[in-house]
């Protein structure tokens, strides 16, 4: 843990706060090309999601218990294949649900930031082509059009989450997601993303007080000696290229979790004796402080949201070390000039890790057989940081 003991305190009107995404939480999502993939008998995936943690029913529940730790602030996301089931079939129901949810969290006091995509499709969507469908961007487009009327009051809008692992896993069987050693995006994909995040924004900017932005996974890229120009070449098509989409947005969302260190061949395996998370990836907090710079650099100094930064671990102690040090990055970044409006940890529950429950990143657990919430100590010390704007070194046992 880093050897900082002095408080460290952030601006007035930061955001404090935990994300979930609906396919990964809500459970059932019976529409989406995941749940085809995850029940297809040729399934690459380690286990279905099936019900997840059923926050679609026990959305109160999670956005109480975010609201009683002291959290100014839910990250969630609205599922397309729910709200559009078929092709141009768009379910009044499923908009009032998601409305509903966003009432909750102005009732409880919570500033709701809402993600219009997360990674999932309609099946409908991808059959016929996804991304690469000549009317992809018009299709999400459509879609945001639809949901604008239950947003129109909301301040903070994610238009797609992590849009080069979209590029770079596509949804293909046999691709795990957000894994440390990247396929080739596919430039078709990254160059009909853009376009469908520009377009988006102009839909949403029909309304002054939106704030949109898309969130961008960063990996905090390192070269081993003597290959910068492997290292560069690397990282454009695989990050850099979406940072650099990003510049005038009204912000740009950050998501670290690990570094990379990139050799002449690509990606070099985490070393045998470093510590390593339940994915797999090296425990590397400064992963924050370091994707933060490089955001601000890439996108021309846009204002920054940190969307998810956690830790898959079931040593709860290691969680609260990882955000602390992690959070100790973020404010000598802040220190040095960089605009960053809230800080939103990956994830407030336990939950669907795009083919397995094993890697548990949440602040709260719950129980398979009767979903019941239990938050864990470090909810209660990450609400202790919320309430009082203060970074504090919590104590040892």
């Amino acid at each position: 843990m880093s050897e900082t003991t002095m408080p460290l305190t952030f601006p007035k009107e930061f955001l404090w706060g935990a994300s979930t995404a609906a396919h990964q939480i809500e459970g059932n999502n019976v529409g989406s090309d995941w749940w085809k993939r995850e029940y297809s008998e040729k399934t690459d995936l380690s286990e279905p999601s099936g019900d997840a943690a059923d926050s679609y029913n026990r959305y109160p529940d999670d956005i109480g218990i975010a609201a009683s730790l002291g959290l100014n602030a839910y990250r969630f996301s609205i599922e397309w294949a729910r709200i559009e089931p078929e092709m141009g079939h768009f379910s009044t129901a499923q908009l009032l649900h998601y409305r509903g949810m966003i009432d909750l969290c102005r009732e409880k006091g919570l500033e709701p930031v809402v993600t219009l995509h997360h990674f999932t499709h309609p099946q409908w969507f991808a059959n016929r082509g996804g991304w690469r469908a000549p009317d992809a961007v018009d299709l999400f487009a459509r879609y945001v059009e639809k949901v604008l009327p239950i947003v129109r009051d909301v301040t903070w809008i994610c238009t797609i989450n992590e849009p080069n692992m979209l590029a770079m896993t596509r949804g293909e069987e046999g691709t795990e997601m957000a894994a440390a050693a990247l396929p080739t995006p596919d430039l078709q994909i990254s160059e009909s993303l853009v376009r469908a995040h520009k377009r988006a924004r102009e839909i949403l900017g029909q309304v002054p007080t939106i704030r949109s932005g898309w969130a961008v996974a960063t990996q905090a890229f390192h070269a081993m000696l003597g290959c910068e120009a492997e290292t560069l070449a690397y990282g454009y098509p695989r990050e850099d290229f979406f940072l650099e989409a990003a510049a005038g947005d009204d912000w740009l969302g950050v998501q670290a979790y690990l570094r990379t260190f990139i050799g002449k061949d690509g990606p070099v395996p985490v070393p045998a004796d470093a510590e390593k998370t339940l994915t797999g990836w090296e425990y590397f907090p400064a992963a924050l402080g370091i994707g933060v710079r490089h955001a601000w650099e890439l996108a021309q100094h846009t204002p920054i949201l940190i969307t998810e930064n956690g830790i898959a671990t079931a040593q709860d102690s290691r969680r609260i070390d990882y955000t602390y040090d992690a959070l100790v990055g973020l404010r000598d970044a802040m220190d040095d000039g960089i605009d960053v409006r809230g800080y939103l940890h990956w994830s407030l529950l336990d939950n669907y890790e795009w083919g397995s429950y094993k890697p548990t990143f949440g602040l709260v657990a719950w129980d398979p057989d009767t979903f019941v919430r239990s938050p864990k100590p470090s909810a209660y010390w990450l609400g202790e940081v919320a309430t009082s704007n203060t970074l504090f070194k919590p104590a040892m046992p």
